[in-house]
């Protein structure tokens, strides 16, 4: 039997190692943009250096009723999916949509892990599927209070180079509130997903400072993990005495994007309201990309910057580089 060092070498070891690969948080809440979420994700996540979580966040007793189901039953319901459990479902649809099950069967290995939760019978589960590669796919049945907090929390156990969740209350649970509340607080990188149709590219925005420069730059290595990267550049004057300094930026940002070896589509120097000349110019686009304007979330929360007004406005989807 395994004593407390050994284990606390194995986690140290399973940290290591998720620190070497690029891994997406995938929030799965059944409605269709969680799944275009996912399927961004997959065509991002393709190479072997890849990990793809999927997470479905059930509130506390969420249609359990205090001890309506044995705890040995849901964890074998994790691995058989025997039992219509809330959000199994989901998630084994978002499996489905990433694996054939000849696949699956052929060669990928699954390791079911429980933890306890105090108030609920069913606590957090997940099953991990590992290829011969080291790729992992993971599906995540977790615990919360709320949908954001379940996400945050997750985080923590990461950690994660991007999180995807879906940004409409058509069908499912999260809402543009619940991404505000996410992309305000995680340390990640935040994909708000809303009509999103990959193919279309990513228009990057600048403001000619260091920190933008460096969330252009983190895109476009972003990009490169798709087979056909297209990236295009807009920053926005306030009046006619910016818009040299925008051109400047946008300019800089170009060359930043070439040195990393992708091709610029577009650039766009314009004058106006920030966040409706980039809203505008979004719609266009699989994503508007921006940076996070500050590194304090209680800042984020008290002055609201260009990029938290474009993320609760914009009609297209919404990347936040952090």
């Amino acid at each position: 039997m395994a004593d407390a060092a050994d284990i606390q070498r194995e986690l140290e070891d399973e940290h290591e190692r998720r620190l070497k690969r690029f891994r997406i948080l995938v929030c799965i809440d059944g409605s269709e943009e969680s799944y275009r979420g996912l399927d961004y994700a997959a065509r991002m996540g393709g190479a072997d250096d890849c990990d793809i979580i999927l997470l479905y966040v059930r509130t506390i007793d969420q249609g359990l009723h205090s001890g309506g189901m044995q705890v040995r039953v849901a964890r074998e319901n994790m691995l058989s999916w025997g039992l219509e459990l809330p959000g199994i479902r989901y998630l084994r649809k978002g499996l489905d949509l990433l694996i054939e099950n000849a696949e699956l069967e052929e060669q990928w290995s699954s390791t079911v892990t429980h933890t306890d939760v105090e108030g609920d019978p069913l606590g957090d589960n997940k099953v991990e599927y590992r290829n011969t590669t080291g790729k992992s796919i993971v599906l995540k049945l977790k615990t919360a209070h709320d949908p954001a907090s379940g996400i945050l929390d997750q985080y923590e156990l990461g950690p994660y180079n991007l999180i995807i969740l879906g940004a409409d209350r058509k069908r499912g649970l999260f809402s543009r509130q619940i991404a505000q509340r996410v992309a305000r607080h995680a340390p990640c990188s935040v994909l708000a997903a809303r009509e999103l149709v990959p193919g279309r590219g990513h228009l990057v925005c600048t403001d000619g400072s260091d920190m933008a420069l460096d969330a252009v730059r983190r895109d476009a290595l972003m990009a490169q993990r798709f087979q056909a990267p297209m990236v295009s550049l807009i920053s926005i004057a306030r009046d006619d005495g910016d818009l040299q300094a925008a051109e400047d930026a946008v300019a800089r940002a170009k060359d930043a994007v070439s040195d990393i070896g992708l091709e610029v589509l577009n650039t766009y120097a314009r004058i106006g309201d920030p966040v409706d000349e980039i809203i505008e110019a979004g719609k266009e686009y699989s994503l508007i990309v921006m940076s996070d304007t500050s590194k304090s979330s209680i800042k984020r929360m008290l002055v609201g910057s260009v990029s938290s007004k474009v993320l609760a406005k914009a009609h297209n989807s919404v990347l936040i580089i952090r």
